[in-house]
């Protein structure tokens, strides 16, 4: 049994490689059974389901318990409301969420997975304040590139410029070109070219920015941080990887298949039935 591919009009190489994908995708060898089958095994699944849920209720909770860090590097922001430091972006909150979205001096164009994550994001403010909590953007390039950006993308969500501080740096999420050696002197994945392209710069310039949340809690005039992640672990700002879990293909994602993720302007309706 295939699975209907989708006509797709080939707009770069990635997309005429989903379509090959999509064409040559073949329900092999899947277990087909009554509906009682299936809801038998679906019984089963929930239970691990429900230990996951509750497995991650405890994680949340062992989370507030980390120990919090003072802050006490003075770092300055750049904002559309002048410069501000790190204690005045919570914005009169005891909370704050920080995500680093790579967009670095040299880039033209933000990155196009942290855009997708931006666009989870920035709905999300809104509901974020109403429980005490101001969440924003912050990259390096100039404030100006930044909302530029940001206009184009339609997102209200705050941006602020952190490339006159080392906000980045000791957060892990700026790296010198030696640290990179090894990468950059590597097979560089495809993926990796393709979007330091679509950033407008080289591959150098695109992988010094890292991806990352930081968090941060104002108590009594001093700010702490309390969580720092990325990788997989900003899985929870990216929205459509949890629904394609669902689906049969799943996310259908391997080292040498090319990134399908772009910025939401540029999908073109390339998805067509």
């Amino acid at each position: 049994m295939r699975w209907p591919a989708a006509r797709l009009r080939p707009q770069s190489r990635i997309e005429a490689d989903l379509q090959a994908d999509l064409e040559d995708f073949v329900m092999a060898d899947h277990k087909i059974g009554t509906r009682e089958e299936h809801e038998a095994a679906r019984e089963e699944l929930l239970k691990q389901e429900k230990e996951l849920v509750r497995r991650s209720d405890e994680l949340a909770e062992q989370r507030r318990k980390l120990p919090w860090v003072p802050v006490e590097k003075e770092y300055v922001f750049d904002t559309d409301e002048g410069r501000k430091t790190l204690a005045e972006l919570f914005d009169g909150r005891s909370q704050l969420m920080v995500y680093h979205f790579m967009f670095g001096p040299p880039y033209e164009a933000g990155c196009p997975v942290c855009s997708s994550i931006a666009d989870t994001l920035d709905p999300q403010v809104v509901h974020l304040k109403a429980r005490d909590t101001t969440l924003l953007l912050a990259s390096r390039a100039p404030l100006e590139q930044l909302l530029a950006y940001r206009e184009r993308m339609g997102w209200g969500i705050d941006w602020v410029s952190s490339g006159g501080s080392d906000f980045n740096r000791d957060l892990g999420f700026l790296h010198t070109e030696d640290e990179l050696k090894p990468f950059l002197e590597g097979e560089i994945p495809p993926t990796v070219e393709e979007y330091a392209r679509s950033c407008g710069t080289d591959v150098l310039g695109y992988v010094s920015e890292g991806p990352g949340l930081s968090v941060y809690a104002l108590s009594d005039g001093a700010v702490y941080r309390t969580y720092v992640t990325t990788a997989r672990g900003l899985e929870p700002a990216m929205a459509y990887y949890g629904l394609l879990d669902r689906t049969p293909k799943g996310r259908d994602e391997s080292a040498t298949t090319p990134l399908w993720v772009r910025r939401r302007d540029e999908y073109q309706d390339a998805w067509s039935p």
